[in-house]
């Protein structure tokens, strides 16, 4: 078994790590959106009261999200472990699935200092045909590809640098105190996420003793 959750503010690369991870390890990641949307999808009982919430605009209130993620984690894809990305954001979350009995084996906290952050979202750009992302900067990945004319791409509001500045304000005060959390509970490990792919890659198989 081997229960993870990526923990990390936006723009360290958990998602990308996560995508070449469990090609490895052959265990899903599972995020929060992708949860509420595949159990509305479904119609399941609990998909339908998310539902109600996402339709009014309102937050889907924690014990419904760990509800749903109970009900995935059962699933046969799950019996040699997950990813959590995303989830839990805040104390009173990663409090709840506590007391929910989820087994969490261990949490990788990718650290990535603000102002590479902010260089590294900045340079997202979204292709207007496709909807596929690249990245403008130099050594950027996936990188534009050379043939592309730059009027192809659109930089999306939130990925501008204000916009990152305050998206990181949010993570510092919210979920950055997981870090300490699961310190605590000895469940805490970091990898430097400055690094290119495969070095993360070689420090989570470290760390996992993979």
């Amino acid at each position: 078994m081997m229960n993870l959750i990526f923990l990390g503010p936006p723009g360290a690369g958990k998602g990308t790590v996560s995508q070449r991870f469990i090609e490895d390890v052959n265990i899903p990641q599972i995020s929060t959106g992708d949860l509420l949307r595949s159990a509305v999808k479904a119609g399941s009982a609990l998909g339908l009261e998310a539902k109600g919430y996402m339709d009014s605009g309102e937050l889907v209130p924690d014990n419904l999200v760990i509800g749903l993620l109970q009900e995935r984690i059962a699933k046969d894809d799950c019996q040699s472990g997950f990813i959590l990305d995303g989830f839990p954001r805040t104390i009173p979350q990663a409090e709840a699935l506590e007391a929910a009995n989820v087994k969490i084996d261990k949490v990788i906290n990718f650290d990535l200092e603000d102002d590479v952050i902010i260089k590294r979202l900045s340079g997202r750009r979204i292709h207007k045909a496709t909807g596929k992302i690249y990245n403008v900067n130099p050594g950027g990945i996936p990188a534009v590809p050379a043939d592309m004319n730059p009027d192809e791409l659109l930089q999306r509001d939130d990925d501008k640098p204000e916009a990152i500045a305050n998206r990181l304000v949010v993570y510092r005060n919210q979920t950055e105190p997981l870090v300490a959390f699961y310190e605590k509970r000895g469940l805490l490990a970091t990898v430097d996420a400055n690094n290119d792919l495969p070095p993360i890659i070689i420090a989570l198989n470290d760390i996992l003793g993979l």
